[in-house]
């Protein structure tokens, strides 16, 4: 039961219970202020959406921890990217805070700050990241309502991808170390994402039917041995039809230097998975040695191969497949600057149905 009572100083105290039963007051200087804020309570109660204003005072970095802790994570790597995230651009700005005692323009103010030092589309997923957070903790009963109203993010500039002509590729290739050609091979003929190539196992090259499935990715994460794990999407997952040369360089490859553990096909010199970090190293002085643009990373050999399909007259729907991208939007979005154009299509097209018209004759040529 709720009750008002008079209390020091001629102020007057509500008092109330919350749906749990534990007892809440809260003082007023006038009392239907005390009768408008129980008011507010009751219906709250009945409505099922009463929080407790003692709840908010959580720590932000507290109630973090805790919601990350039982999220259902199907990646290992979203794990770790979210957790250095939030360690490095969240919690030095609004760890110690109260929950309840962050405004939307302290948030504004945090966005701004990341600006100047990560790139746009990061800032937005770290964003997004704490908008989780804030919206399970309005689910939980902790806030009534989230500060991440309105808030302005920077606009992504993103890039036109430039692919790799032959030449660089060939020059990229031969500035590799000879066990790893195949792999940079792989990539520009198959189209594959770094972790699928480094991933992939003599079981999943089919060379009878000269093919390549991509069903998993390796995982090299600090502090644990090389695993498998799904692809990056659902739609990642597929079946690649690949040349009879590389299907050549890679039984070669294979013949060469054997499989490795798991049957992995690339390996590095002493036998072992190759993990990420020193594969970066060699990538970057064969990018040197090559003599190609700076900042060409591994899946530049992916937009290469994208390319490579569209010059030839692939589809959108089969470079979609091909690439394993989750919707045709996203392939056009990447590439479509690299369809050919078809400005004289579209003035043929409309000078055939025209032309006849303007000349005082029907387009069907029939001349009634």
């Amino acid at each position: 039961m709720s009750s008002i009572e008079r209390w020091k100083g001629g102020k007057w105290r509500a008092r109330f219970r919350t749906p749990d039963g534990r007892g809440r007051s809260r003082v007023f200087p006038r009392k239907e202020d005390a009768v408008a804020y129980l008011a507010s309570i009751e219906h709250a109660k009945r409505m099922g959406a009463y929080v407790d204003p003692a709840a908010g005072r959580v720590l932000f970095q507290e109630y973090a921890e805790r919601w990350h802790a039982v999220q259902a994570q199907h990646r290992p790597t979203t794990v770790v990217h979210e957790e250095t995230m939030l360690r490095r651009h969240v919690y030095p700005f609004l760890g110690a805070r109260p929950m309840g005692a962050i405004l939307p323009s302290e948030i504004q103010g945090w966005v701004a700050g990341r600006c100047s030092v990560l790139a746009p589309s990061t800032v937005e997923f770290v964003y997004r990241l704490v908008v989780r957070i804030f919206r399970a903790a309005c689910r939980d009963r902790l806030l009534a309502a989230h500060p991440c109203i309105d808030i302005r993010l920077p606009r992504p500039d993103r890039a036109r991808v430039v692919p790799l002509t032959v030449d660089e590729f060939r020059a990229l290739e031969a500035a590799m170390p000879s066990r790893l050609q195949a792999l940079v091979l792989v990539g520009a003929a198959a189209g594959l994402r770094q972790g699928e190539a480094l991933g992939l196992t003599a079981d999943r090259v089919d060379f009878l039917r000269r093919t390549i499935t991509v069903d998993r990715q390796l995982l090299l994460l600090p502090g644990r041995a090389p695993e498998f794990a799904p692809p990056k999407t659902r739609t990642s997952r597929r079946t690649i039809p690949v040349p009879q040369l590389v299907v050549d360089v890679l039984a070669g490859h294979l013949a060469e230097h054997g499989e490795g553990p798991d049957r992995l096909v690339f390996t590095a010199g002493d036998g072992s998975a190759i993990r990420r970090n020193r594969f970066s190293d060699t990538w970057r002085r064969a990018v040197v040695v090559a003599g190609v643009r700076q900042g060409v990373t591994f899946h530049d050999l992916r937009h290469f191969y994208a390319s490579l399909l569209i010059r030839h007259g692939e589809s959108v729907k089969t470079v979609q497949a091909r690439l394993g991208h989750a919707t045709a939007q996203e392939t056009l979005d990447t590439y479509g600057h690299l369809w050919p154009d078809s400005e004289d299509r579209t003035r043929a097209a409309v000078e055939m149905a025209l032309a006849p018209i303007v000349a005082g004759t029907p387009a069907d040529g029939s001349g009634q």
